[in-house]
């Protein structure tokens, strides 16, 4: 068929392309680091504000673990047959072929990965503030004023986002083993730092466990009970936030074409990677209800509000070890954005490559550099884009904009498992998802119903469709780049 052929477009054009310069290690802290940010410091405040109980806290953060899971054991079978760079935009071009792809990686160009990108670099300014007063996103420098732009204005943490974006990308320009130590360091950093929140909080004299009750929420409106269909949507729109910090668990598909033995460290990496985070993320959300009630937790997100750095996290260990564990903490949490920074940059660029290769990008973009086999200009780029999301200030807005085009493009991948399986039945398999088709298929119901809640919702609608619409917008590029190189092809 013709996407067998499709299928190894890559290594037949480039044998000496990527460097095989990724282990098993390396891999499964490339799934964590990028995992880990500073969500999980975070969001457990505005999803204990929407569910109202801490056993609906636990249950969201739980079901979310579930979902990520199922989804890894799935993507483990498509990256052990097809362990190309580009990972899940490789997935969908053999399943639904290239339009489905494109609209993937325009996507994740456009907005998932680099919107990002940018949201984390401005997130790593945020904290560094509580250290550096200068480094402020509030006060504003325009230096194109004498060129006649007054209105054109950049913040001093603005500044060091776009800083901190270009020096990782350039960085990791020069190999891929500089990238992968990076990860390694700051992912071990992050890790220990979570877990040593974790214990810090259950060493807390006046922790109690009942504070783990009671199970159903409290102060609901009369006209809605717990058990009832409105509270499970209200419960499926609070997992956004948990979905959120648990995503980018996929990137490390995006790098298969350099790792070592990828049939089996991708499927490894993918479940060692996800189990592990899920797990640290459940007993850190234990640690937050032994430490405060419910009611606390959820104040907290209307303080984060005003006060940016003020999270759940920081709180928790202001209580247990004063303002200097908190400082702690917050040092904690630029490692832990700084791994995750690095990760998401290391990773996107090979998607864009993977299109490049494909004729879906600009030709620049799918070379790789001689000595260091690294997709130079794909980093730059991804970088460029990047910091002029930071400087529009709209990154968050547009990520809000795209959760629910991401959900479906991971509900396409899933799907696209069943399909391959149907058309190309003698596609090697060197790892076959455990529970086939049960466990996939549950995947599917499950991620589908938050995906149709999100769209029933009227507090999530207004983001549902501008993302839905974001998508669908890559279609007439695609045609018209089709066009475009038909053209060429012609003269």
């Amino acid at each position: 068929m013709e996407s067998n052929t499709t299928v190894d477009r890559q290594s037949a054009e480039d044998p000496h392309g990527f460097v095989k310069g990724l282990g098993l290690l390396d891999s499964t802290t490339l799934v964590i680091g990028s995992m880990i940010g500073s969500g999980i410091f975070i969001v457990s405040a505005s999803i204990a504000a929407e569910v109202r109980s801490p056993g609906m806290l636990l249950m969201a953060w739980l079901v979310t673990g579930i979902i990520t899971i199922l989804a890894a054991l799935s993507y483990g079978e498509l990256a052990a047959a097809m362990p190309h760079a580009g990972g899940q935009y490789v997935y969908l071009r053999e399943a639904f072929g290239p339009l489905s792809a494109f609209l993937y990686g325009w996507t994740l160009f456009l907005v998932i990965q680099t919107g990002t990108i940018a949201a984390v670099a401005v997130a790593f300014s945020k904290f560094l503030n509580v250290f550096v007063p200068a480094i402020s996103l509030d006060s504003r420098w325009y230096p194109l004023q004498t060129l006649g732009w007054p209105e054109f204005g950049i913040s001093t943490g603005q500044g060091l986002a776009i800083l901190l974006i270009v020096l990782l990308s350039v960085m990791n320009c020069f190999g891929i083993r500089l990238g992968a130590l990076v990860q390694n360091v700051f992912t071990t950093g992050k890790v220990l730092g979570l877990l040593g929140l974790i214990l810090i909080a259950f060493t807390y004299r006046q922790g109690t466990l009942r504070h783990l009750q009671p199970f159903a929420p409290t102060g609901l409106p009369q006209d809605l009970d717990w058990k009832s269909l409105g509270f499970l949507s209200i419960f499926g729109g609070a997992m956004v936030g948990s979905l959120f910090s648990a995503d980018a668990w996929n990137n490390v598909t995006f790098t298969a074409g350099e790792i070592k033995n990828p049939q089996r460290n991708l499927p490894l990496s993918l479940v060692i990677g996800t189990s592990t985070v899920i797990g640290l993320y459940l007993l850190a959300n234990l640690a937050y209800l032994y430490v405060m009630p419910i009611q606390d937790i959820s104040r907290i997100a209307e303080i984060g509000k005003v006060a940016k750095t003020v999270t759940v996290g920081t709180e928790i260990v202001k209580r247990v070890a004063g303002s200097a564990g908190a400082g702690v903490l917050t040092l904690a949490i630029l490692v832990s954005v700084f791994g995750c920074l690095n990760g998401l940059l290391l990773a996107g660029a090979r998607v864009y490559y993977a299109m490049a290769r494909d004729g879906l990008f600009m030709q620049r973009i799918g070379e790789l550099h001689p000595r260091y086999r690294t997709p130079v200009v794909a980093l730059l780029a991804q970088a460029l884009w990047a910091s002029l999301l930071v400087v529009s200030g709209k990154y968050s807005d547009l990520l809000d904009y795209v959760m629910f085009a991401v959900m479906i493009f991971y509900v396409l991948t899933v799907l696209g498992l069943f399909v391959l399986r149907k058309t190309q039945p003698l596609m090697e398999r060197p790892y076959k998802v455990v529970g086939y088709p049960f466990l996939p298929a549950l995947y599917l119901v499950l991620t589908t119903l938050i995906t149709i809640d999100l769209l029933y919702l009227p507090s999530k609608r207004a983001y549902t469709w501008p993302g839905l619409i974001i998508v669908l917008a890559g279609v007439p590029v695609y045609y018209l780049w089709k066009l475009r190189m038909k053209g060429d092809r012609t003269l």
